[in-house]
């Protein structure tokens, strides 16, 4: 399989080879002309092309390979590295990302989205796609290293994220106050640990996210729920395709979707308590507390709880058209929960949504008296009883399957993994994100 994959890839490998002369022999961005630009823009469509043709003729071959025969379970770096060594040229080396890591969004060259075409490629494929799927809903190996501790004490602090289990329910509260609870790389991670904890604890029946007090002088001393992406990250080039855009949606959101897979790099059950035969993946209800407002990727979050629980001065909204870039999977999701009408007035027009509205009702569950300091947590007591019902997880897993069955999921992972990628550097996106880089 490998020689003739080799063979296969020599002609798009040639026009990868030559973008990368090209770009050699390129000025740095700021210092080059719009001919050198030209020039270096078109080798680099050609490689791209190159790419796109290939992986969707020997895509299922290419991740055969990698992964000997959907035998292994990769993450998304381990994956890159293999493929980068697989086949030259296919996606940047581990050296070629970290020459740009440095570097401000609008100073990259755009590596990313090499990476892109490459997971785009992957999950066109079906049997390729599902099973890299199904590699992302694996516990991480820091969840494993914790799970000891916090099953004895029923808290642990993962930098900006606080897991605490009270009663039958895993409060996870995001700690990222001086940005108004806005997600980075290092909260994405985060956020995969929690999940997983709250999955792996046996005492745990129920999930609740919520964020905590802001230290940020418009809204100090209160919660909030999400401000979405960290634009300021994104303006400096902290903001990674992999290890955030693409792994917020293949790791911690599916697995409050869909369950976590206890299995090792082996595909090995983690613990056979937690992996019945009867149902391959772990899953549990999960609750949204919303204080103030849920904004991006805060509303994008929603999406996947079961209960919504949202105080009467919050608002929610999916400003798409003023960052530049897709929302996640709410193109997908919203439609199916509030109608295409509204779902295109809120992703496309940037419609916000108050809690006091009708429309509210189609992304919250119940509203609570924001005036009263204890009605929200009074609320989510609530849903953490109801939700624990143990015929509540077999219904939800019902549920997930007839709103969003796996391959329906897939086929919009392969478009959105590439036009993410394309959207993360188009030059709309640099312009605002520029724009946008000195606030939170």
């Amino acid at each position: 399989m490998t020689a003739a994959l080799t063979a296969a890839w020599q002609g798009p490998r040639a026009l990868a080879v030559h973008a990368e002369e090209v770009l050699a022999r390129t000025p740095r961005k700021a210092d080059r002309t719009p001919e050198q630009g030209a020039r270096l823009d078109a080798a680099t469509d050609d490689a791209r092309r190159g790419r796109t043709a290939f992986l969707a003729e020997h895509g299922q071959a290419v991740y055969d390979a990698l992964t000997g025969n959907r035998t292994r379970y990769l993450w998304l770096d381990e994956l890159l590295d293999a493929a980068a060594e697989l086949l030259d040229g296919l996606v940047p080396t581990r050296e070629q990302m970290a020459a740009e890591a440095g570097l401000a969004q609008a100073e990259k060259e755009g590596r990313e989205i090499d990476q892109a075409v490459f997971f785009s490629g992957v999950l066109r494929h079906e049997r390729a796609g599902l099973h890299l799927m199904e590699s992302l809903l694996r516990p991480t190996d820091r969840a494993l290293a914790l799970l000891p501790e916090f099953t004895e004490r029923g808290s642990v602090e993962l930098g900006r994220l606080h897991v605490e289990r009270v009663g039958d329910a895993a409060h996870l509260t995001v700690t990222n106050p001086d940005a108004l609870n806005a997600e980075d790389n290092d909260l994405i991670a985060a956020m995969d640990v929690g999940v997983d904890l709250a999955l792996l604890d046996d005492r745990v029946k129920v999930g609740v996210l919520r964020g905590g007090e802001m230290t940020h002088p418009r809204y100090r001393g209160r919660r909030v729920f999400s401000a979405g992406i960290n634009l300021r990250h994104l303006d400096a080039g902290r903001i990674s395709y992999t290890d955030f855009l693409l792994r917020r949606e293949l790791g911690y959101l599916s697995k409050l979707q869909r369950g976590l897979l206890p299995a090792d790099a082996s595909g090995n059950p983690v613990t056979s308590r937690n992996a019945p035969w009867s149902t391959p993946t772990v899953q549990k209800p999960w609750i949204a507390a919303v204080d103030s407002f849920a904004i991006g990727g805060g509303m994008q979050l929603l999406f996947a709880f079961d209960r919504v629980i949202a105080a009467s001065d919050a608002y929610f909204s999916l400003p798409a058209a003023q960052e530049g870039i897709i929302p996640g999977v709410a193109n997908l999701r919203l439609p199916r929960i509030a109608g295409s009408r509204l779902a295109r007035q809120v992703i496309l027009s940037g419609r916000r949504i108050h809690a006091t509205e009708p429309e509210a009702r189609l992304i919250c569950d119940t509203i609570v008296d924001a005036a009263d300091p204890a009605a929200l947590d009074t609320a989510v007591a609530a849903a953490v009883e109801e939700l624990a019902a143990p015929a509540v997880v077999a219904n939800r897993r019902m549920l997930g399957l007839a709103e969003e069955p796996p391959s329906v999921l897939r086929a919009y992972l392969a478009e959105f993994a590439l036009h993410q990628g394309l959207r993360l550097y188009a030059p709309d996106v640099l312009e605002k994100t520029t724009k946008f880089g000195g606030t939170s």
